[in-house]
């Protein structure tokens, strides 16, 4: 786990994921505890992000029938207003991991992506199984510490008492091994564009004999 202490600026991102953040995780009775803060940052991250030319992909969660974020549902909707272009768009997922059956891997790719911050929901969940896999892909990850959020774990009578949210939260950055870069405040992840992918070499003219 990479530390960086909020004095010093982190190397920027070329890519912005923002996982979850839907209504029915951010609104309401079921929303995290930690919704308001987790709004705010994840705010903040997209508009920055957006300004300076960074790829923004929201996932968003296609639920089982009957679940709070069932497609289709109030639940279900974004949180955040979507400025589609070629910077920005969202995915759908039917998995915890973002790029488990859907294009975001070839997403990144194309865009010449490197490195990229992970938020939303939930910390433990679909944060998590997204960053672990842009991980194993190679990539640079962000994983800022207040801009992911989760539920509080209920008791388990006779095996342990109920875990708050936020400690969830950060058991689950940290879980990711020493790669991550989970210290970081939001506030200081700086963002850039992503470097165009370099052109195939030209093949070699045929030669005569």
């Amino acid at each position: 786990m990479t530390q960086h202490p909020g004095t010093t600026p982190t190397p920027p991102v070329d890519a912005l994921i923002v996982v979850d953040v839907q209504s029915a995780f951010v609104t309401g009775d079921g929303a995290v505890p930690a919704a308001a803060r987790l709004v705010d940052r994840t705010t903040d991250l997209i508009a920055r992000a957006r300004r300076d030319g960074a790829l923004v992909v929201h996932l968003q969660n296609d639920g089982p029938p009957g679940s709070e974020d069932e497609p289709h549902t109030p639940g279900w909707e974004l949180h955040h207003p979507v400025e589609p272009g070629p910077r920005e768009l969202v995915i759908r997922k039917p998995h915890d991991d973002g790029f488990q059956e859907t294009p975001l891997g070839g997403v990144l790719a194309d865009a010449g992506v490197r490195a990229l911050a992970v938020c939303g929901v939930m910390s433990e969940m679909c944060v998590q199984a997204t960053a672990r896999t842009a991980l194993a892909r190679g990539y640079r990850v962000v994983v800022p510490h207040d801009a992911h959020a989760t539920q509080d774990v209920p008791a388990a009578p006779g095996i342990s008492e109920a875990v708050p949210a936020a400690t969830v939260s950060r058991v689950a950055a940290y879980a990711l091994g020493s790669d991550a870069e989970v210290t970081v405040r939001a506030a200081d992840v700086a963002f850039t564009a992503p470097a165009p992918a370099p052109a195939p070499a030209p093949a070699p003219a045929p030669t005569t004999g």
